[in-house]
């Protein structure tokens, strides 16, 4: 037989078990065993140092010939082998689209918190900084910063969670504020507070033994309480509505003097009077006043020079007006079924 019946019989054979090749290993494996080195191809080559140099020519061409044949038809069986191969990943992959999908179990901003972020963006936006502190904090600063010295009988108002006899669970935002005036050393401040408090309160539809409080502070000169009253109405208003008022009546803290209790015109009635207001047409939300004098020069502010205005509102109580929920323990029992009904509340 000679050398071109010996291509051709390769090449004849070797196109035949490409038919039956399944995948990429088993074509590489062919493809080294017939034009590798010691395969059949380099064999029938080599026979060529027999032949005359006329018909090295020959076969030399004819050989090329074949081996171009052969490469192409072990790529055009490698291109077909990686086509079915994607075929059967996207056969395998193939997604229903009529299927119904499933639904994702998606969250909801907890009522406090929106809250909280309404009265933030609010103050933010009147060039308000947000100051936070410690929740375990000092007699000195709970208390004592903030004109209430030890045995003062209005600290049995704030009876708290006592860790030792100089530290305690905070029963209001005010230490933050004390802690910035002596940081600040005397200059402007314009804060919020917002975090939680605790107080030892018997838990019912209206106390908590936790709770949210978001304070407020403002000093500078000629800061008066007209002031004050410009703050507390734009908090009515983000809270509550646009058509809403604002009342302030004396009171009594003893970190501010003169101090307020602050009523905003029930929602319910437009100020007319119902069972919510209790006939009154006025709501009491927060309580506010002028700075005292002595908490001033505490932390190292002159009042002859520095004025400034401070409230506290209760976060939870503005919540339950705002959305109409009539007992604070639902903030606290995790009931999923009260939590859904926020999901769309902006």
């Amino acid at each position: 037989m000679s050398i071109k019946d010996e291509l051709e019989e390769l090449k004849k054979n070797t196109i035949e078990r490409l038919k039956s090749i399944k995948n990429k290993v088993e074509l590489l494996n062919e493809k080294a065993n017939v034009l590798g080195k010691k395969g059949p191809f380099a064999q029938i080559m080599a026979n060529m140092r027999n032949l005359s140099i006329e018909e090295r020519k020959e076969v030399g061409m004819i050989s090329n010939s074949f081996k171009q044949d052969l490469e192409s038809a072990f790529d055009v069986k490698l291109d077909n082998l990686k086509e079915e191969e994607i075929n059967e990943r996207l056969a395998s992959e193939t997604i229903d689209v009529t299927l119904p999908g499933v639904v994702a179990n998606v969250g909801s901003i907890h009522p406090l918190n929106q809250t909280i972020m309404d009265l933030e963006d609010l103050f933010i936006s009147m060039g308000y900084e947000i100051a936070e502190g410690p929740e375990i904090e000092t007699d000195e600063y709970c208390f004592e910063k903030l004109n209430l010295p030890k045995g003062h009988p209005a600290r049995d108002m704030q009876d708290t969670f006592y860790i030792d006899p100089e530290h305690l669970l905070r029963s209001q935002t005010s230490p933050v504020q004390a802690r910035t005036m002596e940081k600040k050393g005397g200059s402007p401040i314009k804060i919020v507070c917002p975090g939680k408090v605790y107080r030892r309160d018997a838990d019912d539809a209206t106390h908590s033994h936790q709770f949210m409080q978001f304070e407020g502070l403002v000093l500078g000169e000629d800061i008066s309480l007209a002031n004050l009253k410009g703050a507390l109405l734009e908090i009515a208003k983000k809270m509550f509505g646009e058509d809403h008022k604002i009342r302030l009546r004396p009171s009594f803290f003893p970190f501010t003097e003169p101090s307020v209790e602050v009523d905003v015109s029930c929602s319910r009635c437009n100020g007319k009077g119902c069972p919510t207001c209790k006939g009154t047409g006025w709501i009491e939300v927060l309580g506010a006043g002028m700075v005292n004098d002595n908490v001033l020069r505490m932390s190292g502010y002159d009042p002859e020079k520095i004025q400034g205005f401070a409230f506290g509102v209760g976060v939870e109580r503005v919540c339950m007006l705002k959305y109409g929920i009539d007992d604070i323990r639902n903030f606290y029992t995790n009931d999923l079924r009260f939590l859904h009904q926020f999901k769309e509340v902006k």
